[in-house]
C-alpha cells in the first residue's frame, strides 16, 4: 500500500471510505490499528443501518482478505459480537 488508502484494501469500496472517513478513520493504517470491531462500533453509531455483511467486510479488510474468504469459526464470533449490538441497542 503505497499511500496508505482505504480503497487499497479488500472489501473496501467508495461507500464504505466515506462511512470510516466520516467516523475518522482516514487511511488504512488507521483501520488497521482500530480493528474490525471498533471500526464498525464507530460506523454503527452514525448509522444505526450498517449491517454485519459490513463487519465481515472490515474484519477482512484488516486480515488483507476478500470477506468470503473468513472461516466459519472467524464468521461465529463476529456474528456473535454483531448480535450483541443488537441487544443492546435501544432503538431496537
Amino acid at each position: 500500500m503505497k499511500d496508505g488508502s482505504l480503497e487499497d484494501l479488500p472489501n473496501i469500496g467508495h461507500n464504505l471510505v466515506r462511512k470510516l472517513e466520516d467516523v475518522g478513520i482516514l487511511k488504512s493504517e488507521d483501520l488497521l490499528q482500530k480493528g474490525s470491531r471498533a471500526a464498525f462500533m464507530l460506523i454503527r453509531s452514525s448509522d444505526p443501518g450498517a449491517c454485519i455483511d459490513m463487519l465481515y467486510a472490515l474484519e477482512g479488510a484488516v486480515r488483507g482478505i476478500r470477506w468470503h474468504g473468513l472461516g466459519d469459526e472467524d464468521k461465529q464470533s463476529l456474528r456473535q459480537f454483531y448480535q450483541s449490538i443488537e441487544k443492546s441497542d435501544p432503538d431496537e
